[in-house]
């Protein structure tokens, strides 16, 4: 068996109306502190967010999910947190900052590729 490290995940939900609370996963944020891993995948699932509210920005929404996965990256798409470690961007990305796109509860998991572990979540818990 290989070497199995600690990584942490949250899911990013789409909330379209805050006041009936309703929301969709849309994407994985995944860090591992033992591999310098932080990266997200998203996916909009763009019936159901006009199912849940036809007038919905859609473009917006596309927008910020592009935001999470440009912070995970680093460089220039992650704006102020450009010259931060991994671990100091994933903290900011699961830190609650909008309405409409939210970081969901942190869990905790092993893995010997955090890179195959977010596909994996992003297959089981977003599609």
């Amino acid at each position: 068996m290989s070497e199995r490290d600690v990584f942490e995940y949250a899911l990013v939900r789409v909330v379209p109306r805050m006041e009936r609370g309703e929301c969709f996963n849309a994407g994985v944020i995944v860090y591992c502190r033992a591999h310098s891993f932080v990266a997200a995948r998203t996916h909009l699932d763009e019936a159901k967010l006009l199912a849940l509210d036809p007038h919905a920005d859609v473009a917006g929404v596309r927008a910020a999910l592009r935001g999470v996965e440009g912070v995970c990256g680093g460089g220039a798409a992650a704006g102020q947190a450009a010259g931060d470690e991994p671990g100091r961007r994933f903290r900011w990305l699961i830190a609650p900052r909008s309405t409409v796109v939210q970081p969901g509860p942190v869990h905790t998991g092993l893995t010997a590729d955090p890179a195959a572990e977010l596909e994996r979540l992003l297959g089981l818990l977003v599609r």
